[in-house]
């Protein structure tokens, strides 16, 4: 017999025994209990055989910053499946069972990291984050100029931390909204808890880096900043250890402009796709998207695709008001050279700001009517993803 449920309490020893094998690492006894302790068997899927834990899968409940508001996200995570089960569609039907809890439950958009691309596009999930990856040796750190201001060390203060993260997130879509407990057993943990805070002139916290220095190698988990006056000052701090380290390595949005600001702008740096998305219940979603105000109503058909998801799968007419708030009506009938057509995943990546309606169509990924895809172009807010987490 084969069931799909959430876990039992006395479950959630199999499915940490589960991950450690899928995902290759071990833990202590002490850490087992402090996971079970922090787990909640309602948020974790399991897919049943005779009773026993075949494959499972994690929906976090998460609230992120989409075009500045705040969207609830489930946040799938520790997919796996033991090696005697995979490759019979447990997954996907796990995938699938989510999509309609999540729906059922208000989170109108899901993330998850993937160990396979191709993999989660089959599903509907696409990409929306890259980052930079930077790394400077000591003779490539700028000396920028500060002004007013002033440099802390701080260690685990997560809500002065979290004054500038929070703006600075705003910024950027995809960003995760945290909380304490957040903070403490996952930033800090993965991050490191010392950090450097810029205070401007009138003592107000504008910019931090996370960091670590060991074996001569300066690793900036995290910076997050509010101008560039905030920018420059830390990056000052970080230049004030080249005494002690031969290189600095960190991450940063994919928009970031540093190398342009340094006198030798031939550091290493790649840029690499990171986290997915997935728009779980576009009509509710779209509902709660702020598109650009263009002073008048706008009128938008478009055909989508989504087979794991039926209640997205048809033609949709929204009406975008002067502000910019939309409404969604299913319009079945609605068909033609001015309705423009896509999968649910593209649809992510263009509301997202991964990708621009424009190229998108050119792409032919967006079909239809050019004119359709420019109204697209015209309306969706040019802001682009960012995720500096992870889980």
């Amino acid at each position: 017999m084969n069931e799909i449920r959430t876990l039992k309490p006395e479950e959630l020893d199999d499915s940490i025994t589960l991950s450690c094998f899928a995902f290759q690492y071990d833990v202590t006894p002490e850490e087992r209990e402090d996971r079970k302790r922090r787990m909640n068997p309602d948020r974790i899927w399991g897919y049943f055989v005779d009773g026993r834990m075949a494959a499972k899968m994690h929906i976090h409940d998460m609230r992120m910053y989409v075009q500045g508001v705040p969207v609830r996200m489930g946040g799938v995570a520790s997919v796996a499946t033991w090696p005697e089960h995979r490759r019979r569609g447990m997954v996907a039907q796990l995938l699938e069972r989510g999509l309609r809890e999540m729906k059922e439950d208000g989170q109108t958009l899901s993330c998850l990291h993937p160990f396979s691309v191709p993999f989660y596009r089959k599903y509907g999930w696409e990409l929306y984050a890259d980052y930079k990856k930077y790394e400077l040796t000591a003779g490539q750190l700028p000396a920028f100029d500060t002004g007013e201001g002033r440099i802390e060390r701080t260690d685990g203060d997560w809500a002065l931390l979290n004054r500038v993260y929070d703006k600075y997130a705003r910024q950027y879509n995809g960003t995760l909204i945290r909380d304490e407990a957040w903070w403490v057993h996952t930033v800090f943990r993965q991050k490191g808890r010392q950090a450097a805070v810029y205070f401007d002139g009138t003592g107000e916290p504008r910019g931090y880096v996370l960091y670590k220095v060991k074996q001569r190698v300066m690793d900036v988990g995290e910076m997050a900043f509010s101008d560039e006056a905030a920018r420059k000052a830390l990056w000052r701090f970080i230049a004030n250890h080249d005494s002690m380290c031969d290189t600095v390595k960190l991450t940063a949005p994919a928009d970031d402009d540093l190398p342009f600001l340094l006198p030798d702008p031939r550091i290493g740096q790649e840029t690499e796709p990171y986290f997915m998305a997935r728009i779980v219940d576009f009509r509710s979603f779209a509902e709660g998207y702020p598109f650009v105000a263009t002073g008048r109503e706008e009128r938008l058909v478009v055909k989508l695709a989504d087979p794991l998801a039926p209640w997205n799968d048809g033609t949709f007419r929204l009406a975008v008001d002067p502000s910019g708030r939309a409404t969604v009506e299913p319009a079945p009938g609605e068909d033609g050279t001015a309705v423009a057509s896509c999968g649910i995943g593209t649809m992510t990546a263009m509301l997202m700001g991964y990708k621009r309606p424009r190229f998108l169509h050119r792409a032919g990924l967006l079909a239809g009517d050019a004119g359709e895809a420019e109204r697209w172009e015209r309306l969706v807010p040019d802001r682009i993803g960012y995720f500096p987490d992870y889980y």
